[in-house]
């Protein structure tokens, strides 16, 4: 094989070798290596067929939980899972929760889903690409259109949905900076209200919509419910939104807890009176956050407390929390741990990775399952292969030993987000 020092090598290879060094999956990685979780391959692949399909049921999204260790391949599967959705034709989105998008504010977690979205063969902003594949001729346009309007009618939708189309679709090609500010609405910026009447005047419309700015309460669920149409309209076949890291939950207030597994309720769909057709859904969690979080024997006993505290200011999100519980202590797919034969497979297949990627001929490792504990999971399984290749790459005579300190996730809160906790429950109040 050619040296390094010739160039010979592959680029997507090396860019696969850097990120599971740093144990984070990119697609290259992903793609070489592929999955080995058939139940939740399985069900996904289900939600893609039933969401896709032309007899579509009007109900809400389709979701599942997926938990595991840390270590055990979360993230790799939500990649594999993404590579599949774009490949089925679904707009796709990944989004780790995080102090920036905190689980219990939809707004936020749906404004970085639309901000992260991709689409098979397309490079651009995905709300500006949406915008351009609008075919305001064809049945589809013409479906979506109607459908917004009865939507408003009776309230489902705010008539601001069905008037930014018309201001969207009759905007000349002088109106580009209108279309992008309507653009920019619909991907969760409030600013664009006054660009949509404005539009109304412009085209002489003004009388036709008449509405008022949703309050900030039902602007998120209108716009996931538009949005998702949207998608539709240009021509996919739905939208997939992958939740990683669902036990950061762990680190805010117990009333933010309480608000947050509403929203999971929510995106998994099983909340009534709400439709999302089209719409799947996959959440990742520590397989422990129920037990240490959620369980009257646990830690924080959410079980108990999360219920009373919302109803002190939330009482219409409790049923739906108590939903969102339940979901993560009995619905969740748990991921298979690795065998010898998966153990081995997928050390051989990276061997092929990491001598593509450098030029140089990786020797052979023997690896197993190793047991149970922390050694046990693929993330060191993967990043000791690699760090071993690298010294005997770098230092012939090395006789490298790797040592190894576990991980241990803590379900411990945030003070920053304690204290933001307090100003939010202020401005509820």
């Amino acid at each position: 094989m050619a040296t390094e020092a010739n160039g010979n090598y592959s680029l997507g290879h090396r860019r696969a070798v850097e990120a599971l060094r740093n144990g984070v999956p990119n697609r290259e990685a992903v793609s070489i290596l592929g999955c080995n979780q058939p139940q939740a391959e399985s069900r996904f692949t289900e939600f893609l067929k039933r969401a896709g399909g032309r007899e579509n049921p009007p109900g809400g999204a389709l979701g599942m939980l997926v938990s595991g260790d840390f270590g055990a391949g979360k993230s790799h599967l939500l990649t594999y899972l993404e590579h599949q959705a774009l490949a089925e034709g679904f707009v796709c989105s990944k989004v780790a929760i995080s102090k920036e998008t905190p689980l219990y504010d939809l707004g936020k977690v749906f404004k970085s889903a639309v901000e992260s979205g991709r689409a098979q063969n397309r490079q651009g902003r995905l709300i500006e690409e949406l915008g351009q594949q609008l075919d305001y001729k064809s049945n589809r346009y013409a479906a979506f259109f109607r459908w917004a309007n009865e939507a408003a009618a009776p309230g489902v939708l705010s008539p601001i949905f069905p008037a930014s189309l018309l201001v969207h679709e009759r905007s000349d090609a002088e109106g580009l900076d209108l279309k992008g500010d309507i653009e920019n609405f619909w991907a969760g910026d409030r600013s664009g209200i006054s660009a949509i009447r404005k539009g109304l005047r412009q085209i002489g419309e003004a009388k036709s919509y008449s509405f008022r700015a949703p309050r900030a309460v039902e602007l998120p669920p209108q716009r996931l419910r538009f949005f998702v149409e949207l998608i539709k309209a240009a021509g996919y076949q739905g939208w997939v939104v992958l939740l990683d890291e669902i036990e950061l939950v762990a680190s805010y207030s117990l009333l933010q807890r309480g608000r947050s597994y509403s929203e999971l309720a929510r995106w998994l769909g099983q909340t009534t009176g709400e439709a999302y057709p089209g719409l799947v859904v996959v959440g990742t969690v520590t397989d422990d956050f129920a037990a240490e979080v959620i369980s009257p024997d646990g830690e924080k006993k959410d079980r108990d407390y999360a219920g009373a505290r919302l109803a002190s200011r939330y009482g219409d999100l409790v049923a739906r929390a108590e939903t969102g519980m339940r979901l993560l202590e009995r619905e969740c797919t748990p991921l298979n741990l690795p065998t010898d034969q998966d153990v081995q497979r997928t050390v051989e297949e990276l061997r092929q990775i990491y001598s593509a990627a450098y030029g140089w001929d990786a020797p052979l490792l023997s690896a197993d399952a190793g047991g149970a504990g922390y050694r046990n999971r693929m993330r060191y399984k993967v990043r000791a292969a690699i760090n071993e290749w690298d010294l005997r790459r770098l230092y012939p005579d090395a006789q490298p030993d790797t040592q190894f300190d576990e991980f241990r996730h803590t379900y411990e809160e945030n003070p920053d987000l304690e204290r933001e906790s307090r100003e939010d429950e202020g401005e509820a109040g």
